[in-house]
Formats: C-alpha cells, sequence, structure tokens
C-alpha cells in the first residue's frame, strides 16, 4: 500500500465522493460560525427555505464585533450590536447552539474550540474565517471559508474543495531562551514569504515542534493562512491527547478508548512524499517583529530592516511609507504606543502567564497603553483564579473581556491613526487595527517588554 502523508489521510477518510473536475466533495465534522459571515449564509437558506441539514454539528460563538468592557450591558456601537443580534436570532431559528455574550463559554471561536474539546484529532473543520487553521494543531484538517461556503456546509454538511498539495516544514533542535512558538511561525513566513505556501497544506514536524505545548502548537497552526497556505497540521501525540481528556466534548469511557486508539494512527508514513519540504534549524530562530505590511515582513528583533525585500520594489518602498520606516533601520529602540496581548494567536492562558511573569513588579512605560485581553470566558477566569489580572492591573495593563478586540477593527479596540502598536495578533496590514495604525507583529514575551521598555528590546538582554 502506497505510503501516505497525514493530511491524505484524513482527506481521504472525509470524501464522500469525486467529483469530475478534479474535486472531491468532502463531509465536515465541525463547522463553527461567528456573527461576521454567517448573516448572508442563514439568509440564503431561509430564501430557498431550506433547513440547517445537522445542527448539532455547528457551534457558534459571538467574537469579532463584541465590546470587551462592560459586556453586561447592550453593544453601543450600532452595527456590532446589529450582527451579534442577527446571530442570536439565526441561531435560535435554526436551533443552533451558541455561546454568546454572558455565556460562561464564549469566547474567540479558535480559543474555545479546542478549550471544550470541540476540535478533536482526524476531524474536518470549518468556519467562515481564515484563522480556522488553529485547529490543525490537533492534527485536523482545518480552514477557512467563504459566506457562501458556510450556506452550503449549513445547507449540506459538506463542501466542495480542490484538495491541496502537501508541504512539510520540518523545525528540528532546541530553542533559545526567550523565542517562542510566535517567532518560530514569524521566523517560517519571513523565508517563505506572504505567498510561500500558497495552494499547499503544511505540515509542521521535528522536534523543536513536538516540544511544544498545545497551545504553541496553535499559534503555528494559526498563522498557516499568512504565508498563503490553505491550513497547517501537526501529528497528534501525547501532548494532544492530554489536553483533549476530560473536557467538556471530548470521548469518555470506551469511547475515549476507541477514539485513541484511531488517533494515534493519525500520522505521516514514515517514507510518504511530500510535493515540497522545507528544513529550519530552531537554534537560527531568534525573536521575531515585523517593519512592514504584511506577515512576511519580518527580522530577528537585533536585526535590520532590509534594502529590498521579496515582496519587491514598489509595494516594498510603500510599505516602508506607511509605517514610517527606511531600509537598514534597525527595530530595536524604536518607541511604541500601543500594546496588545490577545488575539486567537496568543490570547490563551499559557501567552498570559508568560506576559504576567515578565511584567510582575514592573510598571509600563508612561507613552504606552498597553492592552490585556483573553481569548475566551475560561481563559479570564483562570487568569484571575491565579491573580494574573491583578498583576496587569498592578503593572498598568488594562485587562480586559474576551473577543477579537484590536486583532482588527470591528470594534470599539482601534489604534489610532499613525500610532504604533506591538501586537501579539496576526496580521499587520495597513489599516488592520485601525485606519491609519501602525501594527508590528511579535510574540506575547517581546510585547509584554516592548510595554514596559516603551520601546522595542530583545527580550534576550
Amino acid at each position: 500500500m502506497a505510503a501516505k502523508t497525514l493530511f491524505d489521510k484524513i482527506w481521504e477518510a472525509h470524501v464522500v465522493k469525486p467529483v469530475e473536475g478534479g474535486q472531491d466533495v468532502l463531509y465536515i465534522d465541525r463547522h463553527l460560525i461567528h456573527e461576521v459571515t454567517s448573516p448572508q449564509a442563514f439568509d440564503g437558506l431561509r430564501q430557498r427555505g431550506i433547513p440547517v441539514f445537522r445542527p448539532a454539528q455547528t457551534i457558534a460563538t459571538a467574537d469579532h464585533n463584541v465590546p470587551t468592557l462592560h459586556q453586561h450591558l447592550p453593544i453601543v456601537e450600532p452595527l456590532s450590536r446589529f450582527q451579534v443580534d442577527k446571530l442570536t436570532e439565526n441561531c435560535r431559528e435554526f436551533g443552533i447552539e451558541l455561546y454568546g455574550l454572558g455565556h460562561a463559554w464564549q469566547g474567540i471561536v479558535h480559543v474555545i474550540g479546542p478549550e471544550l474539546g470541540i476540535t478533536q484529532p482526524g476531524m474536518t473543520i470549518v468556519c467562515g474565517d481564515s484563522h480556522t487553521s488553529t485547529h490543525g494543531a490537533f492534527g485536523t484538517i482545518a480552514f477557512g471559508i467563504g459566506t457562501s461556503q458556510v450556506e452550503q456546509v449549513l445547507a449540506t454538511q459538506c463542501l466542495l474543495q480542490k484538495k491541496p498539495k502537501r508541504m512539510r516544514i520540518t523545525v528540528d533542535g532546541t530553542l533559545a531562551s526567550g523565542v517562542t512558538a510566535k517567532d518560530i511561525i514569524l521566523h517560517i513566513i519571513a523565508q517563505l514569504s506572504a505567498a510561500g505556501a500558497t495552494g499547499y497544506f503544511v505540515e509542521y514536524a521535528g522536534s523543536a515542534i513536538r516540544a511544544l505545548s498545545m497551545e504553541g502548537r496553535m499559534t503555528i497552526c494559526n498563522m498557516s493562512i499568512e504565508m498563503g497556505a490553505r491550513g497547517g497540521l501537526i501529528a497528534p501525540d501525547e501532548v494532544t491527547f492530554e489536553y483533549v481528556r476530560n473536557r467538556e466534548f471530548a470521548p469518555k469511557g470506551s469511547d475515549w478508548e476507541k477514539a485513541l486508539q484511531y488517533w494515534q494512527t493519525l500520522h505521516s508514513d514514515p517514507d510518504a512524499v511530500f510535493d515540497q519540504e522545507y528544513y529550519i534549524q530552531a537554534e537560527d530562530i531568534a525573536p521575531m517583529v515585523t517593519y512592514g505590511t504584511n506577515p512576511g515582513m519580518g527580522i530577528p528583533v537585533d536585526g535590520a530592516i532590509p534594502q529590498v525585500s521579496a515582496e519587491g520594489g514598489a509595494s516594498f518602498e510603500k510599505s516602508l511609507e506607511y509605517m514610517g520606516f527606511a531600509p537598514g533601520e534597525k527595530m530595536l529602540g524604536k518607541t511604541v504606543d500601543y500594546v496588545f496581548i490577545g488575539s486567537c494567536t496568543n490570547s490563551r492562558i499559557e501567552d498570559l502567564r508568560l506576559a504576567a511573569a515578565y511584567v510582575k513588579g514592573k510598571y509600563k512605560a508612561p507613552n504606552v497603553r498597553a492592552m490585556v485581553v483573553p481569548g475566551s470566558k475560561q481563559v479570564e477566569q483562570q487568569a484571575k483564579a491565579e491573580g494574573l489580572d491583578r498583576i496587569f492591573a498592578e503593572a498598568g495593563f488594562e485587562f480586559r473581556e474576551p473577543g477579537c478586540s484590536a486583532c482588527l477593527a470591528m470594534n470599539e479596540d482601534k489604534v489610532p491613526a499613525g500610532k504604533y502598536c506591538v501586537s501579539t495578533s496576526n496580521r499587520n496590514f495597513e489599516g488592520r487595527q485601525g485606519p491609519g495604525a501602525r501594527t508590528i507583529l511579535a510574540g506575547p514575551l517581546m510585547a509584554a517588554a516592548a510595554a514596559i521598555a516603551g520601546k522595542i528590546v530583545d527580550v534576550r538582554a
């Protein structure tokens, strides 16, 4: 029997039937929805008089538009309130489980799926959100879809898909002190560019990947989309199984034993062939920051902005002009105005613990406004139980309520025009954090250090 990649094994187990023209009808195990990309899909079902085919396979939460202060009060911003109310109405009408504002399980969709045990190895998972690739950390095929496809899944629990090519990125060795999962993925994207994995599904492998916690693995898979990949995944192992065990929706008893038996088969065969392979040495990875307007424009914190970029001439110049930087400049020592620790990339308890351990006993620089936004109500409660909220407050940081927050300018948490924000989120596009806002991507440790120093510093120093 031909050797198979992990991706092939999961994909083939979910093909309902191949279709002429090289596409497959793919069965979808879990469908996650939020308030931004679902309203039009529900309207489409209404217009055609179609019910949701398998409502139990769909889970909803409110995250993009929600305010991160005073969530017990009605939402002030009219469009945000309308979208969140619409989600509530649609879920009620179509019989879908909703973890809305005020619910103990509400949070960012890609944080609550794993923490509730909804995300399990070997699944296919989709959501009308590009960072659905996060769930690939569990050994799942997880990817973002468009609104018309959201309607397709609601109506049929299936999707018409062309199978992507397979890429493997192996990271071997041991990370230096102060280097985190976020630095690994920013390093990879800087090496491959923002389009370097277009048309591929990426498997991350190697000793440095296996040494990561589930939270670190989620950070890496989350940003697969930022190098153009359809998604990313990591073979499940004991770390994965221990994380999933006993969670709310995880299999129990004999079902657990049966699931575990299957999950242990989920790995690429030793002689499986990938369409593309890359090898990276963990020791070569430094704390990373971005200097431009796509996540591929990243450098080691002690490096200099390149003279030219893989992105090429005019767009490179335009990017630096927007950011107010020049080729050859160092990022070290650059003054920052805002620090945002949160988003589906870095808002889990481990991220908050890392940042809190750094800021404990210190106080933020007077020129910085620092926000910490937990990824879910459960993360928020855990942080409070551990006293992390008090550590942040004593350091002058705002500890807020869960939501996508300042990752994207869809709610009240915006960065003003011209201001620099060191952000643990996933995108540094022009205006992503607010019109004219300038985003520098980094990991939670680097962001915490920037807040205290008031400028970009090397956490290793």
